[in-house]
């Protein structure tokens, strides 16, 4: 999962390209306050996943471990996180359940991953796999949609 998380959120700064108003208020809130500690979680669990995952798998035992131990207690607290975040605006409040709804989908693959490694059952994995690329999906829908809120709202998102 290259950085399929990390991309969400990070290094983003917003500039105010205009006059002031609810949603481009909300958005800049959004970014620069309500998500500040989403963004560390996630940046956690994703790390720990990566250290353990693709390239860097050494063996069920060590992902096992970094599972139980990191990415799923990680990924729990942001997942609470992300319910908690306040947003004023019904437009991005929809986008932002885009992303809960991603989010969901990346910790259930985890559990799966969980399950498929106490179960030695391959065909778990292949069931993770696919909700990783769904919640990959959704992210990636989530990202659009808030560029093209903050555009329409006049408010430029910057990546570092």
């Amino acid at each position: 999962m290259k950085r399929v998380l990390a991309v969400a959120l990070f290094g983003l700064l917003l500039v105010l390209a205009g006059c002031g108003g609810l949603v481009q208020d909300d958005i800049l809130n959004y970014i620069n306050k309500e998500m500040k500690t989403a963004q560390t979680l996630e940046e956690k669990a994703v790390s720990a996943y990566e250290g353990v995952a693709g390239v860097n798998y050494t063996d069920d035992q060590t992902m096992y471990d970094a599972l139980v131990n990191e990415v799923i207690p990680t990924y729990t607290d942001l997942i609470s996180e992300l319910e908690t975040v306040r947003i004023e605006s019904d437009e991005l409040k929809a986008v932002h359940e885009i992303y809960l709804a991603g989010a969901k989908l990346q910790f259930s693959a985890f559990e799966k991953i969980k399950e498929a490694i106490e179960k030695q059952d391959a065909s778990l994995v292949e069931e993770a796999n696919q909700l990783l690329e769904e919640g990959r999906l959704q992210i990636e829908d989530y990202n659009n949609k808030l560029d093209e809120l903050a555009k329409e709202h006049n408010v430029e998102i910057e990546k570092e």
